[in-house]
């Protein structure tokens, strides 16, 4: 019999023997294991005919009670089966090899038989990984952690690539229990991490070995990498077979998925994969097949649309997983050790903030930089706060409740309020607007402070009971009515409208613009409005009529007048700019006249040729174009634009 509270390792156990004697034997030993044959996995049929559905439910039957017979054994007599059974291990690197991924799901016969089925296949082998993957089940049974990680290394119980496929596998529902069966074994066996690093390279290849066979190589591999001599012969996505198009897509699609499965799944992997450059070969290998693949899928004739539907549904999703996956890996090696150092660089990238803030010209709320710059005084900028931290002496500075606080008014207006709330939501999106305004009143509506507690997990007690998900009903109906702030924020700028002034007196030298503060902004126009009046000496008593005469409306006209301009519009539809301007000209002359407008002299800038002199008129003329261009030039243009962008008409 087993000694309790020995690990199974070091046990010895006494049985009968071959010929009825009794003989002492290692708990792990070959034959203390059953003679039993655990036949491979075969997926289900696409294309099912009731013979193969059947072979497929019988051989499933027989995996499913044999792996539930495995896992009724107890722990010395599982152990022996599960390393000395050759038969077992086929069959469960047989599964993870098969067993249908999330996409090919869907392509599987509905029958509700086949899907109980699998069911229960998928639940008995992960069931049998899951213990096969722990070392301690009781205080009585366990293996001692070293011989575990030995056993379950030299007798490749796990390897890298089982991990990977374990993660696709079964990742969807079973993340934690995952995570801490592959934490585990990798706890034990630090070996695994060594093996990690050798695979990252492999898996890299998978990219290489996509561009490769659609002809394209990524930026830069071509001036590194001499051409190949059937280069030019090398199909490419839009000229290889439908077959080869569908195996390559489908090869990236499970390759992505399992990637990102394993990194999602055990994120301490992120550092092994992160040094090898995989951020920047994934991003140059989507920059540089994926746009061909996709022109690939859409463009050409395929036998059926069911197959492009397939392909393009694929392809989306290995594009989604690439861009997920370059998240974690940022995330995990980048963000993470930010968020998870100490509070003198959380105070420091904040500072940063600010600063670009200021550079850009942006206000902070007055609150803010208030608190914040006596929060910074206190620390002893950067260096005094790092030692103080690293001493383990830094504490977070007392909040005291303010006198009055009770009944007492919000000491920022309501746009600084809700510029408080979007500054901390921009960095913490996942927190409700109630529990947020919770944290800005108890921290005198510091935002730096609310944000550096809550990175820190240093909320104060009555804060740490709230739910971090609270909506914003912590104002009643009549607080909100009540709320007269935004009248106030919108007085100052009508009062600028309540002085009318009938008649200016300028005195001499002074200009409106500069007296009123008027900004005009004079725009660039042509000359002719320059020198021409146009309006200016209108007649008070000029009506609507006499500036357009009165015209019947088209649908009141006669056939005849129609079809008149019908022929009219045909002929004119494209006329000459020159013809057109001496319309204008001659109209204009015409209602000149008519109102007893003296009309005024054209202007004469060019004059005559050079060496026989010029008129007064020219003289005149060319002075008033060089005064109007003067006043009209680059220099005012940009004065009066950064006067519209100081004032917020335009966007910086």
């Amino acid at each position: 019999m087993a000694c309790a509270r020995v690990p199974l390792d070091e046990q010895q156990v006494t049985e009968p023997g071959p010929l009825g004697k009794e003989r002492t034997l290692p708990a792990l030993h070959p034959e203390r294991a059953e003679d039993r044959c655990f036949v491979p996995y075969k997926p289900p049929p696409e294309e099912a005919s009731p013979a193969e559905v059947e072979e497929f439910l019988e051989r499933a039957k027989f995996i499913t009670e044999d792996l539930e017979w495995l896992l009724a054994l107890p722990h010395d007599k599982f152990w022996c089966q599960v390393v000395f059974d050759e038969s077992l291990q086929r069959c469960l690197d047989s599964y993870l090899h098969h067993a249908p991924r999330g996409l090919d799901l869907a392509a599987l016969p509905s029958s509700p038989a086949v899907a109980d089925t699998q069911r229960s296949v998928h639940k008995a082998v992960f069931l049998t990984f899951l213990r096969m993957a722990t070392h301690k089940e009781s205080k009585e049974r366990f293996i001692t952690p070293a011989v575990f990680g030995e056993i379950i290394y030299e007798n490749f119980l796990f390897d890298i690539p089982k991990i990977l496929d374990l993660c696709v596998l079964f990742g969807k529902g079973n993340s934690q229990l995952l995570h801490k069966m592959i934490e585990n074994v990798f706890t034990q066996q630090p070996s695994y991490y060594s093996d990690l690093d050798e695979t990252v390279p492999t898996v890299l290849q998978v990219f290489d070995t996509i561009l490769d066979k659609c002809g394209l190589q990524c930026e830069g591999a071509a001036a590194m990498e001499p051409m190949k001599l059937n280069a030019h012969k090398q199909p490419t996505a839009m000229t290889m077979s439908q077959q080869d198009l569908a195996d390559l897509i489908a090869y990236l699609c499970d390759s992505t998925t399992t990637i990102h499965a394993f990194l999602d799944i055990f994120p301490a992997a992120c550092s092994s994969f992160y040094s090898h450059g995989f951020i920047s070969r994934l991003t140059s290998f989507y920059e540089t097949a994926v746009p061909d693949l996709e022109k690939a899928v859409r463009k050409r004739n395929f036998d059926h649309k069911s197959l492009q539907d397939d392909l393009w549904k694929r392809l989306s999703h290995s594009c989604r997983k690439m861009v997920e996956m370059t998240h974690l890996l940022l995330h995990h090696t980048c963000l993470q050790p930010i968020l998870e150092g100490d509070e003198t660089r959380t105070s420091y990238l904040l500072q940063g903030v600010e600063s670009a803030w200021d550079s850009v010209g942006r206000r902070k709320p007055q609150i803010q930089s208030k608190t914040s710059s006596s929060l910074l005084s206190n620390q002893g900028a950067v260096g005094g706060a790092t030692a103080a931290a690293a001493s383990g002496g830094f504490k977070a500075p007392e909040v005291r409740e303010p006198e009055g606080a009770e009944g007492a008014v919000c000491p920022v207006s309501g746009a600084e309020l809700e510029s408080l709330l979007s500054c901390i939501r921009d960095l913490l999106p996942d927190l409700g607007e109630g529990f947020l305004l919770a944290c800005l009143q108890e921290y005198d509506y510091n935002s730096e402070l609310v944000i550096n507690n809550i990175l820190e997990d240093r909320l104060a007690p009555n804060l740490d009971k709230l739910d971090r998900a609270m909506p914003r009903k912590g104002e009643s109906a009549k607080e909100l009515l009540n709320d007269k702030q935004h009248i106030e924020d919108q007085r100052a700028r009508y009062q600028a409208y309540e002085t009318v002034v009938d008649e200016v007196i300028i005195e001499p030298g002074d200009s409106s613009s500069a007296a009123y503060d008027l900004d005009d902004y004079d725009d660039e126009y042509d000359d002719t409005y320059d020198m021409n009046q146009v309006g200016a000496n209108d007649l008070d008593g000029d009506t609507l009529l006499n500036r357009r005469p009165f015209t019947i409306p088209q649908v009141l006209r006669k056939g005849k007048v129609e079809e008149e301009e019908e022929g009219e519009e045909e002929d004119q539809f494209v006329q000459d700019p020159a013809l057109l301007r001496e319309r204008a000209e001659a109209r204009r002359a015409a209602m000149q006249q008519r109102k007893g407008i003296r009309p005024e002299r054209p202007s004469n800038v060019a004059g005559r040729p050079k060496g026989q002199g010029q008129t007064l008129e020219t003289f005149l003329d060319r002075r008033k174009k060089e005064a109007n261009k003067s006043r009209v030039s680059n220099h005012n243009r940009r004065t009066m634009a950064d006067r519209k962008r100081n004032k917020g008409m335009i966007p910086s």
